[in-house]
């Protein structure tokens, strides 16, 4: 291949990433475009830059180095960029090169003014934009100066702030090159950015504008405050004209330098209302081409836009496709399960062929359409209820979109129908159900029985025979969550909870007292894993050498080795048994990609080992016979004190009933969860099996690569034996960038993401705002913790965590309180805090970055707020 060192820019487009780098592409594209005009110029290719590159064998050398840096070292991540950027400079750039850049200068003049900016192959990026992360230079004059900026462009692939952005973006630095963009200079009376969707909002069909006089450098280097319009439907609806004391203007020798501008004018617009609009115009027909928002930079000169970059905006949420153009309003189904990461693509289709409602997915996360019970009076207010009862954050979210009466406006006619939000039966509230324990065994004896059934009758099935069966064995699952039973035990313990808490705060004043009547409830599948894994420790605490040996754990294969140490059989057969019962689960358990505990035991010494340090013998049975106690105490209370009341006798009776309906239901509320993940692990074990035959045969180079496939994408490889493996790649990438981003509990077809917010202002200043969960105060050391196998936890410490699902419960009981980002009052978490007593509160925006681990805190669990003590 004959190598090319300089084409004009005209000459290329978006296609052409890897030969001039995502802005030369861009600005190729960009040129393209009818009604767009970009500034001319060429492009230096990344042929030049390999050609440049090889003449310094040493680089590779401080390359390796540079790979094998923790990406947190930023000292010596620092010292090794600075040299290899010198090692660059230092490179005389060869004379055919040389020439073949100043022959493109002479085209349009030897004086000519030009910006000389670099562009990376690993730069304007649909998952990654790499803004600001390398270097540009404006207004270089003559040949040498302009061959001394390319070379500056050429280094600066390896500033410090690049090299820390590839590694956190999984990017190799060796599969990286850097074309430099040599454009000529344009001197405006106003530049500026513009985005064709809200960056801080997402909302599609908002654009903002910032501007500001002379160069955009003002702007950028936050020289001055630009004015801000935005624009919605063709019209200015916003804006704030700023005080531009200075402005950066070009020399005619070349470089920049600040001026003051003129008082008089220091207040005025940069743009016009009509400049503004016809500004956005443009960047809607930008939009267009590339085909995602754009972040866009212009000048104005003489009342014409000059485009000089256009990038996509890789901070928006992506939406769901819904197939027409009615506004639709979407609720996280993460925030009701507590996991709110990114789902790998087999993870999110599993899931949507599983759940009980159609699901929407969008950035590696599911959520339901709830628009059309939006739109009905009748079933608005009941989900409203509902959602607030769980999170008050959703709520709020979906009550700020509401606000706007046409959005989702109200249709009297549009009845109750549609698919149920997240958290909701369909069909409204189930029927009445006998308070009676043999109802929870049952259901839980069904279960049994139909995972039984799945085991046996997936043992022989494999190839295409297997995903056959799944779909129908998909059916099953949905039939035993959608048993009407199943339906009315959930909702009883829920029903009863909410009852109890109403009324005792009503009749006694007493908020939360149905936090304490649920202690030790019994049928809690998640609260005995936290307990069982306290016998485990005790089968453990009684040999030294075993506890010494997990200490030191690192690989999975250690189970093997402990039968070869004193005491080990009993310690690997209790952690066994352990596994046997509960290895199915593991954090963000939805996600069937994920490991599971039996995949990787190791994620359980940690826990294991706080156990044996913080607790004695017999542990177990002590805290659940104690929480009974407390509960059978509470109850004696409660009773006591209504019967003092007026009609108190009736009161009581009441109560009475629905203590006994929330103890034997309310455990069981954690139930189905445990059985969709046992159904879960089952069909990994059996499409792993099939993955591992794929990778045996060579379609695929490994097993995990089915991870990025849809549950149908993998069933059609197994048919044809044929993968599309940039298909493969393209997902990974895209899996990296969703993982970055934030869920937003509501998310509008708009791309508006919405928060919500606690609307209070009874707590202390300063105080960090959630809802209650779990009575009671505690106060101690905050341990932030984000990777459960990485807690190191120690009696009286509070957990404080993102999010916390069904298999952080063994940490549970080795804490004195909880707080979480992302929870509700039914979520897994919120369910065992209550059943452990710990003071709990959740939904607390931010908290793992407002709180410093090892920070001293106070937990008030009875009223939903943190407070900061040091």
């Amino acid at each position: 291949m004959i190598e090319q060192y300089v084409v004009d820019l005209q000459e290329v487009d978006d296609r052409q990433v890897a030969f001039v780098g995502g802005k030369g592409a861009h600005l190729g594209g960009l040129s393209r475009i009818e009604g767009v005009r970009v500034p001319g110029g060429f492009c230096v290719t990344t042929d030049a830059f390999r050609r440049v590159m090889a003449q310094a064998p040493s680089i590779d050398d401080r390359l390796d180095q540079l790979s094998r840096l923790n990406p947190d070292d930023r000292e010596a991540i620092r010292t090794l960029s600075e040299q290899i950027r010198r090692a660059i400079e230092a490179i005389t750039i060869p004379d055919d090169l040389a020439a073949a850049i100043t022959r493109a200068l002479a085209r349009a003049g030897e004086r000519a003014a030009y910006a000389v900016r670099s562009s990376a192959t690993a730069e304007d990026l649909p998952t990654a934009s790499f803004a600001g992360q390398q270097d540009t230079y404006l207004n270089v004059v003559g040949s040498e100066a302009i061959l001394r900026h390319v070379s500056r462009c050429w280094a600066s692939l390896f500033t410090e702030r690049a090299v820390t952005y590839r590694r956190r973006n999984g990017i190799d630095h060796r599969t990286v090159h850097m074309a430099v963009v040599v454009q000529q200079m344009v001197v405006p009376d106003a530049s500026g950015v513009l985005f064709t969707a809200d960056p801080v909002t997402g909302n599609r069909k908002t654009a903002t504008v910032d501007a500001a006089f002379g160069l955009g450098e003002a702007l950028v280097s936050g020289l001055v405050n630009p004015d801000v319009f935005t624009v919605r439907d063709g019209e200015v609806v916003t804006k704030a004209i700023a005080a531009k004391q200075l402005a950066v203007h070009a020399l005619p020798e070349g470089g920049t330098r600040e001026v003051a501008v003129d008082a008089q004018r220091q207040g005025q617009p940069a743009l016009t209302d009509p400049q503004v609009v016809r500004l956005v115009e443009l960047g809607r027909r930008i939009e267009a081409h590339f085909g995602r928002p754009q972040d866009i930079e212009w000048c104005l000169v003489d009342d014409v836009f000059q485009v000089v970059q256009s990038r996509p905006i890789t901070t928006l949420f992506p939406i769901p496709e819904a197939g027409d153009r009615e506004n639709h309003i979407y609720v996280s189904v993460g925030h009701q399960q507590m996991m709110t990461d990114a789902m790998k693509p087999l993870g999110l289709s599993m899931w949507q062929l599983t759940a009980m409602a159609p699901m929407h997915a969008a950035g590696g996360r599911l959520f339901v359409d709830a628009t059309r019970r939006l739109a009905s009076p009748a079933s608005r207010a009941a989900l409203l209820e509902i959602m607030g009862r769980g999170d008050p954050l959703v709520r709020d979210a979906l009550e700020t979109v509401l606000d706007r009466d046409d959005f989702v406006p109200l249709l009297p006619d549009a009845g109750p129908g549609g698919p149920p939000a997240v958290g909701v039966p369909a069909g409204g509230a189930p029927a009445p159900i006998a308070t009676d324990p043999a109802v929870v065994r049952e259901l839980i004896e069904r279960s049994r029985v139909s995972i039984a059934a799945l085991e046996r009758d997936i043992r022989s099935k494999t190839g295409p025979a297997l995903f056959d069966f799944l779909l129908e064995a998909f059916e099953e699952h949905k039939r035993v969550l959608g048993d009407p039973l199943n339906m009315q035990a959930i909702m009883a313990g829920m029903e009863a909870t909410w009852w109890l808490n109403d009324k005792l705060l009503e009749w006694l004043g007493e908020k939360n007292a149905a936090d304490t009547l649920t202690l030790s409830a019994p049928d809690n599948i998640t609260s005995e894993m936290g307990l069982a894994l306290l016998d485990v420790a005790d089968a453990i605490r009684p040999h030294a050498e075993v506890v010494a040996f997990l200490e030191g754990v690192e690989d999975e294969a250690f189970l093997d080795e402990l039968a070869k140490l004193a005491g080990g059989t009993e310690a690997r057969d209790a952690i066994e048994a352990y596994l046997d019962r509960y290895g199915m689960r593991c954090v963000a358990e939805i996600d069937i990609t994920r490991p599971r505990w039996r995949e990787r035991p190791g994620a359980l010494v940690p826990a294991i080992l706080d156990n044996v340090r913080n607790f004695g013998p017999g542990a177990a049975e002590r805290r659940f016979e104690q929480g009974r106690q407390k509960a059978r105490e509470k109850e004696q209370d409660v009773l006591a004190r209504l019967r003092a009341l007026p009609d108190g006798d009736g009161k009581a009776d009441e109560t009475k009933r629905m203590i006994d309906r929330v103890r034997t239901f309310i455990g069981y509320r954690e139930y189905p969860k445990y059985g969709i993940v046992s159904r879960y692990f089952v069909y990994k074990q059996a499409l792993m099996a099939e993955a591992e035959r794929l990778v045996r045969t060579g379609v695929l180079p490994e097993k995990e690569d089915v991870f990025y496939l849809t549950f149908q994408e993998f069933h059609d490889v197994v048919r044809s034996n044929r993968v599309d493996g940039g298909l493969v790649r393209q997902r990974k990438e895209a899996f990296r960038s969703y993982e970055a981003l934030t869920t937003p509990r509501v998310l509008t077809s708009d791309g508006e993401t919405l928060m919500g917010a606690y609307r209070r202002d009874d707590v202390p200043e300063g105080a960090l705002v959630g809802l209650p969960v779990s009575a009671g105060t505690v106060e101690g050391r905050a341990r932030v913790v984000l990777d459960m196998a990485e807690a190191d936890l120690e009696a009286g410490d509070i957990l404080v965590t993102t999010f916390t699902d069904p298999s952080w419960s063994p940490l549970f009981v080795g804490i004195a309180g909880l707080v979480t980002e992302v929870g509700g009052l039914m979520t897994h978490g919120a369910v065992i805090a209550r059943e452990y007593g710990l003071p709990a509160v959740v939904g607390v925006e931010g908290a793992t970055r407002l709180i410093r681990d090892g920070q001293r805190i106070r937990v008030h669990g009875t009223d939903g707020y943190v407070e900061l003590l040091t």
